[in-house]
């Protein structure tokens, strides 16, 4: 079986090619490039705590020493503070676990070492994709550059950027609003007031700091801050720039205090979305498929979600084949996610940006729909709500409906469809599960999180167990059954234990996708039903690959 061609080592690019490798899926990921990405200490990510998660697990397990958490945010407009969110280190206190912060040559350079020790994934530099070509049993692509030739794999993956050269040779539209926002960006090294407390900044007093700023806090004591710009107007000069961190400096501190420039760019936000995400073996992820970026929207978050989500199911059909149920789910899902944020930041957007709002906040005291605008605001950067919450993915063909009294379906499983019944659970169907202490057969311990990324979960809320030994539950209550129909599911899975879920009562039983979004949760152990969501999570029985794999 052909490998997976990957067209692009960005974060997505490099994230897709490792969660494949975690699948025993090989793959080639063409770099355009032939040497490493210049240093830009200006660019940065902001990774919700579970996409943080997901970065450790794919490799780059030093990701927290190299990005930096925030003890809390804030929100102000001039000296008065209108939103302050406290971040607890563990989820039991606060806000729960803050976002984390890290430049982007980090990130890639830990996602850069992981690909360079694995075996299954090969880094191809100096080959820039020109050509396409696509049958029933694979793909074939051309490449120019030092490393020009042709390459077969089983499928194609875009991450080549939003100047995609796969997405313009599938013939795929990108529309969307071209420069929404406008920022200037800049790295300093430089003590500031509450360290390790992100700010958003409404009308900051004094001069020259402009209409809102922005600083997150990075290691080693550097700060990235964002300054709003007109929409249109000319480039800044680097005289404009120096007053601006001179402006906001003073603002914050009462005088300018030592700093350092260690970089700086201007950019426009853009947002676009592909009309189609996959054309036959050929799929577009990251930039490649979406630009979000206004509102503290991070397009790097989407991306590697992009790659989380896509890469099990396309494990899948390398290894046994996979229905084009399953398939298309990517685009269903992921689309549908990121064109709801899109929406929601398009309804949002004219009302922060409108000259009269913020002038209406100033003679209240953040009230009504202001108070909620700002909030609105807030979430979009600390990722949380309809702005940065991860997504649930409620209208994929893989998830249950909405239970109106009828059964969910079984996506061609077994006769016998699931019981509309369905147990409670502070979880939807489709949304993304919380990471809590689990126990696995074997008696080891950890967080159901470090299980993600291979296998289906199966997970028995059992109140207790945690304090027991693995060998005295093992073969009480539900357990000898609910092992046995585990094994006998249609794709493979793993059968975890925990105390307590959210939401959930004692003999819960929750079905996991490998992304981490839930399937199902269901009282007791029901075998025919389990198979049923079982089926439903692969997209019904897959179409028959003409090499298959043993997995």
């Amino acid at each position: 079986m052909d490998p997976v061609i990957i067209a692009g080592a960005g974060p997505t690019g490099l994230a897709l090619a490792l969660s494949l490798a975690r699948h025993g899926v090989p793959s080639i990921v063409l770099d355009e490039y032939d040497h490493a990405p210049s240093p830009s200490p200006e660019r940065t990510a902001v990774l919700t705590p579970e996409t943080a998660s997901l970065v450790a697990r794919l490799g780059h397990t030093r990701v927290y020493e190299d990005g930096a958490t925030w003890t809390a945010w804030r929100t102000l407009r001039r000296r008065q503070e209108t939103v302050r969110v406290e971040f607890g280190t563990e989820g039991h206190s606060g806000q729960g676990p803050s976002p984390l912060h890290i430049t982007q040559e980090r990130l890639e350079h830990g996602l850069r070492a992981a690909i360079g020790a694995q075996a299954l994934a090969r880094l191809v530099p100096g080959a820039h994709v020109d050509a396409v070509e696509q049958d029933d049993s694979g793909v074939s692509v051309r490449t120019r550059g030092a490393n020009g030739t042709w390459w077969r794999g089983s499928h194609l993956v875009g991450c080549d950027g939003p100047r995609s050269t796969v997405r313009k040779l599938l013939g795929v539209r990108f529309p969307g609003r071209t420069a929404v926002d406008r920022h200037a960006v800049a790295a300093l090294k430089v003590a500031l007031p509450d360290e390790g407390v992100a700010l958003l900044h409404r009308e900051p007093p004094g001069p020259g700091a402009g209409p809102e700023v922005t600083a997150r806090p990075l290691p080693d004591g550097v700060w990235r801050l964002d300054w709003l710009l007109p929409a249109r107007g000319a480039d800044l000069t680097s005289d404009e720039l120096v007053s601006r961190v001179r402006g906001t400096l003073t603002a914050w501190c009462g005088s300018v205090p030592p700093y350092e420039l260690l970089g700086s760019a201007e950019y426009p936000v853009h947002q676009r979305l592909a009309r189609r995400w996959r054309a036959g073996r050929v799929f577009l992820a990251g930039d490649a498929a979406h630009l979000t970026g206004a509102l503290g929207a991070q397009s790097v978050e989407e991306g590697l979600r992009d790659a989380d989500n896509l890469g099990w199911k396309l494990s899948l059909a390398w290894h046994h084949g996979a229905s084009d149920t399953l398939l298309d789910s990517y685009q269903a899902e992921r689309r549908g996610a990121v064109g709801a944020r899109l929406r929601a930041t398009d309804q949002v957007l004219p009302l922060l940006r409108a000259n009269g709002v913020w002038h209406t906040v100033r003679r209240s005291v953040l009230s009504g729909s202001a108070r909620r605008y700002a909030e609105l605001l807030t979430d979009s950067h600390i990722g949380r709500g309809p702005l940065g919450a991860s997504p649930v993915y409620t209208r994929s063909p893989l998830a249950l409906p909405a239970p109106r009294g009828s059964a969910p379906p079984s996506a061609g499983g077994p006769a016998d469809a699931p019981s509309p019944l369905v147990a409670a659970c502070a979880t939807p169907p489709g949304g993304a599960v919380t990471d809590v202490p689990v126990t696995a057969l074997d008696g080891t311990q950890g967080h159901l999180y470090e299980h993600l990324g291979r296998d289906l979960l199966v997970v028995l809320v059992a109140p207790g167990t945690g304090v027991w030994e693995s060998r005295h539950w093992l073969t009480a209550g539900l357990m000898p059954r609910l092992a046995k129909a585990v094994s006998a599911l249609p794709q493979r899975a793993e059968l975890l234990v925990t105390d307590a879920y959210p939401g959930s009562t004692a003999h819960s039983v929750l079905l996991i996708r490998p992304d981490g979004h839930l399937v199902a949760v269901m009282t007791g152990c029901r075998p025919t039903e389990l198979y049923a969501y079982a089926d439903l999570a692969r997209g019904g029985p897959p179409s028959p690959v003409e090499d298959p794999v043993p997995h």
